[in-house]
């Protein structure tokens, strides 16, 4: 039985305090890679995952769990470096003063630097099968590296203020956003040894949901709230930022979300064709959107 969203992030939670502490060697940059990572989040990325991994029939074991986490530990990373003073300088992350706000941002870097590196070891240090961690650790690296999300950021950075296209927004968001929402689908499939049509599968609902999931970010800068967002909101306009309501408006944004959603749906339903397994468990995370 796929365990509930709740269950699956204290499980993240839990997994997080117990072993993070473990493979930092120096007190400040602890508690600076602590600080962030232990600020709460949705934990989206591990759990999806986790609850990809259940659905196809894997178990917990301690050796998924330190690969499925390993994705926590990057996009934790990506977040401190994305809001230093040379990105795009936030002083709020998660309803906390944002990491370089805290311990400055020297220290802040190299706690990033921390977090992606200790994320490969995690996804590569345990006992699952040489092919499966070699797989992992290859896909991680794509995801997050020059292809993918590095790829994403620097695409934004290098078009602030230059008005793109829609498919030019996408392609831009799917590596920024979506590379890593991507390799979170992709990982249970590859964790459980699943054919090549069901992995196609499995990425296919990554990527619409990673599409939905920035589009809605987007959104929630204009019409949500800080207390809601736990950061600054308003803030991509005024920096000129290619988003989804800024160029399609706010209603043109929610009616992409809802086609991404229901590609998504279509997809989670071929899913289950497919496998003949429940992808119930998706209905969690596709709850998240909510306008």
């Amino acid at each position: 039985m796929v365990e509930s969203l709740t269950k699956l992030k204290a499980r993240v939670d839990d997994y997080l305090a117990a072993n993070l502490p473990k493979d930092i060697d120096q007190d400040t940059l602890a508690a600076s890679m602590t600080y962030s990572t232990m600020a709460g989040g949705k934990r989206l990325r591990p759990t999806l995952t986790l609850a990809t991994v259940l659905t196809l029939g894997g178990q917990l074991t301690a050796d998924v769990m330190r690969a499925a986490t390993a994705l926590e530990l990057l996009h934790t990373y990506s977040l401190i470096h994305d809001d230093l003073p040379a990105m795009d300088d936030d002083d709020l992350r998660r309803g906390q003063p944002t990491n370089h706000r805290k311990f400055g941002a020297g220290m802040a870097t190299l706690a990033g630097d921390g977090l992606l590196t200790l994320a490969f070891q995690w996804v590569s240090d345990n006992h699952l099968a040489a092919p499966v961690r070699v797989e992992l650790t290859k896909k991680l690296a794509q995801a997050a590296g020059p292809a993918g999300m590095v790829a994403g950021q620097a695409r934004d950075i290098e078009n602030t203020g230059h008005r793109l296209s829609l498919d030019q927004l996408r392609y831009l968001h799917r590596q920024k956003t979506g590379a890593l929402i991507h390799y979170a689908v992709l990982a249970g499939g590859i964790i459980t040894d699943q054919p090549a049509p069901v992995r196609q599968l499995l990425v296919q609902f990554g990527d619409s949901y990673g599409l939905a999931f920035q589009i809605y970010d987007d959104l929630m800068d204009v019409v949500g709230t800080t207390a809601e967002m736990g950061k600054q909101v308003g803030k991509d306009a005024g920096e000129q930022k290619n988003t989804y309501p800024g160029l399609l408006g706010v209603a043109g944004a929610e009616d992409q979300l809802h086609q991404a959603l229901a590609s998504a749906r279509r997809t989670q339903a071929e899913l289950a064709r497919v496998t003949g397994k429940s992808f119930a468990a998706y209905d969690d995370f596709l709850a998240y959107f909510k306008l």
